[in-house]
């Protein structure tokens, strides 16, 4: 009963982070296709601003040194978005890269919580029917 718990427990997980990692990759594909819309005005300062719910509770002084920060970057960023097309072929054999080593973890505790449970119930924390145990003389 215990083993079959702890695996579907861990086959849950598995699920889990299969999604996650399915959805982190969906995101970053998202972002690299549409990194051209980020260029051009929209990294200038009037494109800059907070949105109007955060506005009243930020003060100026800081909203002004987070924009002089960000159009200072702005070189940086461009950069960068150039060169996305070439970052994109590696983005799905990273994901799998990744996506294998948790999974490789995953299986691992999966086999460890098994021979804790099977050391366990080898002691005698099992509820099943114990062996009777020979008297020594």
């Amino acid at each position: 009963m215990f083993y079959a718990l702890s695996w579907f427990v861990i086959f849950s997980l598995l699920v889990l982070w299969s999604l996650g990692a399915w959805a982190v990759h969906a995101a970053a594909v998202w972002t690299v296709s549409n990194a051209g819309a980020l260029t051009g005005a929209s990294l200038g300062a009037e494109g800059l601003r907070l949105p109007e719910w955060l506005a009243p509770w930020v003060p100026p002084e800081i909203a002004q040194s987070l924009v002089s920060l960000l159009s200072g970057l702005a070189p940086a960023v461009e950069g960068l978005i150039q060169a996305m097309p070439a970052l994109a072929g590696g983005l799905t054999v990273a994901t799998w890269v990744i996506w294998v080593l948790g999974s490789a973890l995953l299986f691992l505790l999966g086999i460890g919580l098994h021979l804790v449970i099977a050391m366990w119930r080898r002691r005698g924390g099992g509820s099943g029917p114990q062996p009777a145990r020979p008297f020594a003389a």
